[in-house]
């Protein structure tokens, strides 16, 4: 398989689904699905894993990744995040193990499956692209409001998917998480 960011994530995802972990993928990758093409060093995913799935994961991952069971038993602990990082391609995997709240299980329960055609056709579930404007809205009020990168990521799922988008969902949840204002914003820079 070859080691480009969606080839080294879906080897992620896929173990998440043997082990029966609930999961979805965030980030760049989802906003490039939704949006624009954009490089990225990293891959987002977010997940439900528990300490009980941490042998399995890595006994699945070990020979293809570098991984820390300490920091993954850690991360399950205080709901945060941890990274692994392919071997060949040095590409990293962020995991997150976020606290259960209302968006995340909504998130969950609207993953979007893609299939993408590789050596064999493989899917995954990634965020809808509603949930990815808003958790880039989210991620570009929690680092200052000063990232260009997800500032255009969101603009970028707005002006490819218009038309498409579910706003009264986004709407709701923009003032649910207190990104009301960005998101009025966001309209406005479209417009």
């Amino acid at each position: 398989m070859q080691n480009d960011p969606i080839a080294v994530t879906l080897k992620v995802t896929s173990v998440l689904e043997k082990l029966g972990v609930p999961y979805l993928i965030g980030g760049s990758l989802a906003s490039t699905l939704y949006g624009m093409v954009r490089t990225t060093q990293d891959s987002d995913i977010i997940t439900e894993m528990r300490l009980e799935h941490i042998r399995p994961f890595i006994t699945a991952l070990e020979n293809e990744f570098y991984i820390d069971d300490e920091m993954i038993a850690e991360s399950i602990q205080r709901n945060s995040s941890f990274n692994i990082i392919h071997r060949d391609s040095m590409f990293k995997v962020d995991i997150f193990i976020p606290r259960p709240r209302p968006f995340q299980q909504s998130q969950l329960a609207r993953v979007q499956r893609q299939t993408f055609q590789l050596e064999t056709a493989i899917s995954a579930n990634f965020a809808s692209a509603e949930d990815t404007i808003l958790s880039k809205l989210e991620w570009y009020r929690l680092g200052g409001e000063v990232s260009e990168r997800q500032w255009r990521d969101i603009l970028g799922v707005l002006k490819t998917r218009a038309g498409e988008l579910d706003l009264a969902y986004l709407h709701k949840w923009a003032k649910e998480l207190k990104v009301s204002d960005l998101w009025e914003r966001a309209l406005k820079e479209l417009a």
